[in-house]
């Protein structure tokens, strides 16, 4: 029997797909042990004993940015880190280590490394976190899901998607969807959305501008985010939602998508093969607009900045794009090369081959 051990947590961009590793791990081999290595305060702690997975604790050890207290103790809570993996490693004889970046991620690396253990590194964004760096370095195996992303020895693998994206069927659910939503099947709709909270400026530029996307004969499926306050003016074709808990039928109903551009989310979009007009968050190091690039550089997206997205850059540019079926139909054309839908059996691929080398 094989025992994985998967390291990584703190948000759904790590999260998410160590779980659809997971899953793929339990399905291939439902005999093998699948553990998960995260903190306790981190989204892991939620989620991955709902999906039925053992959760091994690790403290949460942030990397020092800056000379103050906690950079003076970083090295005594590392250390510790570092043994409490050990310990688990032992434990329960774990054949290899699969980490996604996170705080529970880098003591993983070193643990693993230091115990003999294989390790297999997933980066989901096109820009590395720290963690992911130092990986990297010592491991067997890099996997990204994105072209370009400056890992050493990474290899493009795509991102392990949920399994209802990657089954979906858009044509067979588009008219559940559609009921689901209170639109019409039969007519083109544009999704925008922002993430669970949502973006102030997609409602700001989409709550002036959505009689214009109606006007030019389509729908508008608007998730506004749990925060947000844009009223809804009740008008058919307009569906203004704060949040969606199925985006597989969201995605089901697109035929074009504006949106931030996450990690996971133009891996999805692009998987899918939606023509899209990605609003990178302006906020951070750039990451969001750096996932987007290889599907801007494929033809699959577009790009407009967060700053200039208004009302009048709606009616200028989405609009018209809206017009174009045959600039549609090219950027759907395109997204085969840059989205994939075996991202997950890609990362076990790796996983695999680390564990053929070893033995």
């Amino acid at each position: 029997m094989t025992t994985y051990l998967l390291a990584g947590g703190g948000t759904a961009g790590h999260v998410n797909p160590l779980l659809a590793v997971a899953d793929g791990l339990h399905e291939r081999d439902p005999d093998a042990a699948v553990y998960v290595l995260g903190t306790r305060e981190g989204l892991e702690a939620r989620l991955v004993p709902l999906r039925g997975y053992e959760l091994l604790v690790v403290d949460k050890v942030p990397f020092p940015r800056r000379p103050d207290r906690a950079a003076a103790t970083f090295p005594t809570r590392f250390r510790r880190a570092i043994a409490q993996v050990r310990a688990h490693l032992r434990d329960h004889e774990v054949d290899v280590v699969t980490g996604f970046g996170g705080y529970a991620s880098a003591p993983a690396y070193v643990a693993a490394r230091r115990a003999g253990v294989p390790v297999v590194v997933h980066e989901a964004n096109a820009k590395p976190g720290l963690a992911n760096v130092l990986g990297a370095r010592t491991a067997a195996a890099v996997g990204v899901a994105f072209a370009g992303t400056p890992l050493r020895g990474a290899r493009v693998v795509g991102m392990p998607l949920r399994r209802e994206i990657v089954d979906l069927d858009a044509a067979a659910s588009r008219p559940a969807a559609a009921e689901h939503f209170g639109l019409d099947a039969g007519r083109p709709t544009l999704l925008v959305f922002g993430g669970s909270l949502g973006a102030l400026r997609l409602n700001q530029a989409f709550g002036g501008s959505w009689q214009d996307v109606l006007a030019a004969g389509w729908q508008l499926l608007h998730v506004t985010g749990d925060r947000s306050d844009l009223p809804d003016p009740g008008v058919p074709g307009y569906a203004v939602v704060r949040y969606v808990d199925r985006m597989d039928l969201a995605y089901a109903l697109a035929d074009v998508i504006v949106s931030r551009s996450g990690a996971a989310t133009v891996s999805e979009v692009s998987a899918l093969s939606i023509p899209a007009v990605y609003v990178p968050y302006a906020v951070g190091n750039g990451e969001q607009r750096l996932n987007a690039a290889a599907a801007v550089r494929a033809g699959a997206a577009r790009i407009i900045p967060d700053a200039e997205l208004t009302p009048e850059r709606v009616r200028a540019e989405v609009v018209p794009l809206l017009q174009d079926a045959d600039a549609r139909q090219a950027m759907r054309d395109a997204a085969a090369s840059v989205g994939t839908r075996t991202g997950t059996q890609n990362v076990i691929s790796l996983i695999d081959d680390a564990l053929a080398r070893r033995r």
